[in-house]
């Protein structure tokens, strides 16, 4: 089968829809899938991971790098170039299915093809990630990504969620009907990433304690938690009613943080920005437990790789993936809201218990694995000939 996968960046780059993307297209791969990645993040074609990769980078200057400046219309700018792009490769050497995700939806111009059908893999909708609409001009922006998002995944002949919980979110945000096939598929993780986690032992030196968060500095992350928390335990730990403790903060640079965080909980965090693949995992290993507290994840690669590490997981219960993956299994405490103070409750007996951190860690590694490229590979090509068959 020939498949063309749209993503907007794809390895090295480092972000989670790129780690998915590489997840999915070489598990097809694997499982015998003829399969072209198309992907805005560099130039040139390029065989990577038995993939085929093509890069539909914009030229800077060109008409489509000047649209995509044009707030609203500035959406059609990527899609447009995608839709270029796969029909040409298709016109040659014909696909048999697209997928895309549905994140500012960049299959939204190739959606509705009866000779190309299209099967959106949903992540979190670009209406979920956004805070503060200040203007009109944001608002309508805004109001465009979500109308390209609902037209692609409308148009799709077939979906696919990470959970039964995103499944059901999705249907009802983007008003569907329920009659495409449909599948509930978990996501993988990097082969070298779980190679690495095998190898890590558990920090024993444990002053001080050594958390971890991985994210971006949004409240869907609860990132404004994450804060909350820090200060109010930075404030017992001054008091020496805490031991010691210190945070870093991937995918947040030292601009994210407010300018009203206190001087005692700056002191406790170190702001690292992106990292490439190597430093993350070398933060992962050194790490006493990842702290997670999102109010919502389409799947939550974090939990999974924090789980891969054997690191306990503090979470927050709003969330169904982390009820599901962290809270289920007890791979680590959930936080009963998205509070400041319920997450420094949750984390709290962490940083006080060595033999609680460990009795977490025991069960974080039993609840990983849970997901692999074999099953991710052989679901997701059985979608696609429901999708064929339709």
């Amino acid at each position: 089968m020939r498949v063309a996968l749209l993503t907007w960046d794809y390895p090295p780059a480092p972000s989670g829809l790129s780690t998915a993307a590489r997840e999915i297209a070489e598990s097809l791969a694997e499982a015998g899938a003829d399969v072209t990645v198309f992907t805005v993040d560099r130039i040139g074609r390029a065989r990577i991971g038995g993939v085929t990769v093509e890069g539909l980078a914009l030229p800077p200057g060109g008409g489509l790098a000047r649209l995509r400046l044009w707030g609203s219309l500035g959406h059609l700018a990527a899609p447009l170039a995608f839709r270029r792009a796969v029909l040409a490769v298709h016109a040659r050497a014909p696909f048999d299915v697209i997928e895309a995700t549905n994140w500012y939806a960049p299959a939204a111009l190739l959606a509705g093809r009866r000779d190309l059908p299209l099967v959106t893999r949903s992540s979190t909708p670009a209406a979920f990630t956004r805070e503060g609409e200040r203007g009109l001009r944001d608002r309508l922006d805004g109001r465009a990504a979500d109308a390209l998002e609902r037209r692609q995944a409308r148009g799709s002949a077939g979906l696919i969620a990470n959970t039964e919980a995103h499944g059901a979110v999705i249907a009802h945000s983007y008003r569907l009907s329920g009659r495409q096939p449909s599948a509930v598929i978990g996501l993988s993780l990097p082969p070298e990433l779980l190679a690495s986690a095998r190898s890590a032992p558990y920090p024993e030196e444990d002053a001080p304690v050594r958390l971890l968060f991985v994210g971006r500095a949004e409240a869907r992350k609860g990132f404004d938690v994450l804060l909350d928390a820090v200060a109010i335990l930075a404030g017992e730990q001054a008091r020496g009613d805490l031991p010691p403790f210190h945070l870093d903060l991937v995918g947040v640079s030292p601009g994210d943080l407010p300018p009203g965080l206190g001087p005692a909980a700056r002191r406790h965090i170190n702001a690292r920005g992106r990292i490439d693949a190597a430093a993350l995992a070398q933060a992962y290993a050194e790490a006493h437990a990842v702290l997670a507290p999102s109010r919502y994840e389409s799947f939550g690669l974090v939990y999974q790789e924090a789980m891969a590490y054997g690191r306990p997981v503090v979470a927050c219960a709003e969330d169904a993936s982390a009820r599901a993956f962290v809270g289920e299994p007890g791979a680590g405490p959930l936080a009963e809201a998205a509070t400041g103070p319920a997450l420094a409750d949750a984390l709290r007996p962490l940083l006080v218990d060595r033999a609680l951190r460990r009795a977490y860690r025991a069960r974080a590694l039993a609840a990983a694995g849970r997901f692999d490229r074999a099953s991710l590979g052989r679901e997701t090509l059985a979608l696609y000939e429901a999708v064929r068959r339709a």
